[in-house]
């Protein structure tokens, strides 16, 4: 607790979420829980004795712990998502664009029915046009609950709806009546900004795969990208390079930085490192709010307070802090796959990011110091999120480390490029040589990408994986650290049991399966 306090009591508020989750503790139920862990741990917090002194650590954990359960009982609508079908008149608006299919365009919105509104899924034909947020719409639907699955091991849609509190679906193919709104809120305004921007690219002179490329790596829009595309990201594991992440931030973090010191002496250099954070909160703000990108946000601007306090940037306590701060606003946020995802990575680079660097050449020149950190900084992040890709997506290609080594260090030049381009896009400027080269950067990309998602061989699907295995997995990586740190008997030695849990494990499920 002394060394690490803030990642012990995320941990801790972590559990009680989990807690809540997995029992989903009843009204009475809760209470009771929240007075005995909640109420007692804060009381005993405030005495004084030598005895609760030694103990106190223990109480702050029980603390948190029923923190994350009580405010996850809040967050979690239990009642299930249970609608009767029905064909009906609908009135709505939009809250958010979602990927699209073959036949539908796909969007969250609010049902407005009387005095209540109902969160929902909306599907229209994909030939009608965009919707948006400025207009209310009318139209005949028919409206379902989502259906839950007949498999254990299929994605329960079902749930993942309903940790967003959405109830039901709604399927559209008649006539859309538009109402223009007058009742637009300031965050509804910047989502209007947004799709105007998304529709100024669309009528740019690239060809559709740039369009759809640009939009989705600085503007977090994939809903249009065609499933080829989005396939070969998957198969060469670079899905990532698509998705607004923490390399996103830190890019569009340092350009601006750059250009704020450039012109700024150096006794207000701290104002350039604040000036910059607020640039990424407007960039966060101005492209939705994704999960993703503030999470990142919140990270680098926890990080750099520690800078600007100047205290020394720990990245254990960031990474804490950040996750307590996500968690604290909404507990549901734990369950998205990208939040884990993108901490685990974090944590991976804390934990084989130097002792893979110290195997690598002698980092004596500035180019080797790029080359070599990039390639021990994705090895990291790699190897610590492969036992929850295999949980959630049930395959791996073992193309996506080359892969990854190859494209990441061009993924700066293309996200600054890509940044310019739409800031000139928005802004009106029209320059034709501009989109003629990214044009050609963005096919060369892609047709590097399509040429490492071609080795089928070394692409494996359909891997099963369950929870135990994916904890075995963890020990492992856990145990690798010490092995690179120092090939001694004792650490391969342990190392190698792990595998050995591992595989008794593995030959156990798929006995029982």
């Amino acid at each position: 607790m002394n060394r690490q306090p803030l990642l012990i009591l995320a941990l801790c508020f972590i559990l009680g979420i989990f807690f809540q989750d997995l029992f989903l503790l009843k009204d009475l139920q809760m209470m009771v829980f929240a007075v005995v862990f909640v109420v007692f741990s804060a009381v005993v917090l405030l005495l004084k004795s030598f005895l609760i002194q030694a103990l106190r650590p223990y109480f702050l954990g029980l603390l948190f712990f029923g923190l994350g359960a009580l405010l996850h009982f809040f967050n979690f609508n239990s009642k299930g998502n249970a609608v009767e079908k029905s064909n009906r008149e609908i009135v709505f608006k939009i809250t958010k664009k979602l990927n699209s299919t073959e036949k539908n365009k796909k969007y969250e919105a609010e049902i407005i029915a009387d005095s209540t509104i109902e969160n929902a899924v909306i599907f229209i034909p994909r030939e009608n046009r965009e919707l948006d947020f400025k207009h209310y719409y009318k139209a005949k639907a028919f409206v379902a609950s989502p259906q839950k699955p007949e498999h254990d091991f299929q994605f329960d849609y079902s749930k993942y709806l309903q940790r967003k509190n959405i109830a039901v679906q709604a399927f559209i193919s008649g006539k859309i009546d538009v109402a223009e709104r007058k009742d637009l809120t300031f965050d509804e305004k910047i989502r209007q900004k947004r799709l105007d921007v998304l529709q100024k690219i669309n009528r740019s002179p690239m060809s559709a795969q740039s369009r759809e490329f640009l939009k989705g790596i600085i503007l977090a829009d994939r809903t249009e990208m065609d499933s080829e595309t989005v396939r070969d990201f998957n198969r060469s594991g670079l899905v990532h390079f698509l998705a607004i992440s923490g390399t996103h931030v830190v890019v569009i973090f340092g350009m601006f930085y750059f250009l704020m010191t450039r012109f700024s002496p150096l006794k207000l250099r701290k104002y350039a490192v604040i000036s910059s954070l607020i640039f990424i909160w407007i960039f966060t703000a101005f492209i939705g709010f994704g999960s993703s990108v503030v999470r990142s946000s919140i990270m680098l601007t926890v990080y750099f307070s520690y800078v600007l306090l100047q205290r020394k940037p720990d990245l254990l306590h960031a990474v804490s802090l950040s996750a307590l701060i996500i968690l604290f606003a909404d507990t549901q946020q734990l369950f998205d796959v990208g939040f884990q995802l993108s901490f685990l990575a974090v944590l991976g680079i804390y934990w084989l990011n130097q002792p893979i660097l110290k195997l690598l050449p002698r980092q004596d020149r500035w180019i080797k110091k790029i080359i070599y950190n990039t390639v021990s900084i994705s090895l990291a992040a790699q190897l610590s999120t492969v036992p929850l890709i295999l949980y959630y997506f049930h395959q791996f290609s073992f193309v996506s480390i080359p892969a990854n080594l190859f494209i990441v260090p061009f993924s700066e030049i293309v996200i600054v490029f890509s940044f310019v381009l739409t800031g000139f896009i928005a802004a009106g400027i029209d320059l034709n040589f501009i989109f003629i080269i990214y044009d050609f950067l963005i096919f060369l990309l892609l047709k590097s990408i399509h040429w490492f998602a071609g080795f089928e061989k070394i692409f494996f699907e359909n891997v099963a994986m369950n929870l135990f295995e994916v904890a075995a997995l963890f020990i492992i990586i856990y145990f690798l650290r010490f092995v690179l740190i120092r090939f001694s008997l004792k650490n391969i030695s342990r190392l190698a049991c792990s595998v050995l849990i591992f595989l008794m494990i593995k030959t156990g499920s798929d006995l029982q399966a």
